[in-house]
């Protein structure tokens, strides 16, 4: 059963999409570099949301690559309509509409397309240099491919109300961190914020749970939602 304030955020999120100016120079660098991409998409949420602003936001995030009709293209979900007035001047043409209509037509049974660029990956017990992972389980993060993320996207597709029919696989491309201003050449250090490779599926699928569906659609799948990975998208089938 849909909880009070998933049904009250189904009524009000809403999906932006800015079609992003290559001659910004605000856009260039955030289609180069994941933390600064981060931190503009942070702008369209409203200040002091406390130590969680982007899930209190409800903020997700997917950068889609430029085809031969349209430049690189950057979908923004969040829980009320952002404040596009923030981002940089000349950023991009962005427009935004109502999620509501979509959540009312998710029934059982329905066919849909879909999409996700999510961070398919496992926290799994592993060796770093012949020695064990030193942390409190032992364990490390690590990235999936091939049929282990078909494997991952399949169970997470199930836990979403979603029963796949067909999926498509496609490694997504990603802004890099950049180099820190102050490292010397050659040196490794980065600023902040995880590393995640990030995988697209795309295909058919069919309706089981509306209510588990809202839920994923709201809140995203998997890590590395900070950075590009989650977002969720439907389309009629």
């Amino acid at each position: 059963m849909t909880s009070p304030l998933t049904a009250t955020l189904a009524t009000t999120a809403t999906l932006t999409r800015i079609r992003l100016n290559r001659r910004s120079q605000a856009a260039r660098r955030d289609l180069a570099d994941a933390v600064s991409l981060h931190k503009s998409v942070m702008l369209l949420a409203p200040d002091d949301l406390g130590e969680n602003p982007r899930q209190q936001a409800g903020l997700l995030f997917r950068l889609e690559d430029a085809t031969d009709d349209t430049p690189p293209t950057l979908l923004v979900q969040s829980h009320q309509p952002p404040d596009l007035t923030r981002l940089p001047h000349h950023y991009g043409t962005a427009e935004t509409r109502p999620l509501h209509p979509m959540f009312q037509a998710l029934t059982p049974g329905r066919p849909v397309r879909y999409r996700i660029t999510a961070n398919a990956s496992a926290a799994r017990r592993v060796l770093d240099d012949h020695q064990p992972v030193h942390n409190k389980h032992g364990r490390k993060i690590v990235a999936l491919h091939g049929d282990d993320a078909l494997t991952w996207w399949q169970r997470r597709a199930h836990q979403a109300g979603l029963t796949l029919a067909t999926t498509a696989i496609t490694p997504a491309r990603f802004p890099r961190k950049r180099r820190h201003p102050t490292a010397k050449p050659g040196e490794q250090t980065h600023q902040p914020g995880p590393v995640h490779v990030l995988t697209r599926f795309d295909g058919l699928a069919t309706i089981t749970d509306p209510d588990q569906l809202r839920h994923a659609l709201l809140t995203g799948i998997g890590r590395g939602k900070p950075y590009g990975a989650g977002l969720l998208t439907l389309a009629p089938a």
